[in-house]
């Protein structure tokens, strides 16, 4: 039986997906915080459990009967991540699960100036002293982001930036699916894998991207990076939010995102999908919605 933390998100609910057009309902487990949000996958025979990173007592038997089970890492905004993912990988340990895959990142150092590649680094540190089989999957950065990323460029012409370095923009689609491939292959994968698109293009080299697509000059503007903070929190960010984007800059800077692999490709039978295809998936939305 495979069980799935956070499936009532994006990455981990197309995952669920992918598993039911392989697996019989019966065969998967969806825990959830708010069982009421899991309500499509009850729908369709997909036992819902109640589960809480935060209520570490009812995680045990939530993740009962796992012979893997998918941990999403934390999105909180108030509490400590790496705490939370400690109380779910003695839970899993205490339940008895045969093996653990965790959604971490290609970035994952304790090193790093982005908050939660330092969350993934510890987390993977407690996997690997838990006792129990593990893998990490250090997905790409998900070329999605880019839309609150380059800000307004079709309007504008300019990408602003605080820094810039390669990043290997990956589709969260193409990780749910490989996740999905993962779970259904155990045993293959031990420790940390990297997932990731096939190129890692520079900022300055994704707005040559956007600039075939908008039919026009696209120039990309690196600025002081508190003067980049300042921008962003005059036009009503709260500080902490902007430095938290700051830290994407500046380990994109230190090459911390450069990194390609070809296991993803291979995973899918088919080449990821690149910078292009999330622009213009990215482009089509703004235009329907405008």
């Amino acid at each position: 039986m495979i069980v799935l933390t956070g499936a009532t998100g994006a990455l981990v609910g197309s995952t669920a997906d992918h598993l039911l057009e392989r697996l019989d309902p019966e065969e998967l487990v969806v825990v959830a915080r708010d069982p009421r949000k899991a309500q499509r996958f009850a729908d369709r025979g997909v036992e819902v459990r109640h589960g809480d990173y935060d209520d570490p007592s009812g995680l045990p038997a939530a993740f009962a009967g796992a012979d893997q089970l998918l941990l999403v890492s934390s999105n909180a905004v108030v509490g400590d991540p790496v705490e939370q993912h400690r109380a779910a990988i003695e839970a899993a340990v205490a339940a008895g699960v045969g093996r653990l895959l965790y959604t971490s990142h290609q970035g994952a150092s304790p090193a790093s100036p982005f908050a939660p590649a330092r969350t993934h680094a510890a987390t993977e540190e407690l996997l690997a002293g838990s006792g129990l089989a593990w893998t990490s999957l250090r997905n790409g950065f998900y070329a999605h982001t880019l839309e609150w990323l380059l800000g307004p460029w079709r309007e504008t012409g300019r990408i602003v930036i605080p820094g810039d370095g390669p990043v290997s923009w990956t589709s969260r689609e193409d990780e749910a699916e490989a996740a999905a491939l993962v779970l259904l292959s155990p045993g293959a994968h031990d420790g940390p894998v990297t997932l990731t698109a096939a190129a890692a293009p520079t900022f300055v080299a994704v707005a040559a991207v956007a600039a075939e697509l908008a039919s026009r000059p696209v120039e990309t503007v690196v600025v002081d990076p508190e003067e980049w903070v300042s921008g962003l929190v005059a036009a009503g960010s709260p500080e902490p939010q902007a430095r938290f984007t700051l830290g994407i800059f500046e380990a994109a800077a230190q090459e911390m995102f450069a990194g390609v692999d070809p296991l993803l490709g291979e995973l899918l039978g088919r080449a990821p999908r690149t910078v292009r295809d999330a622009l213009q998936a990215i482009d089509a939305k703004q235009r329907a919605a405008g």
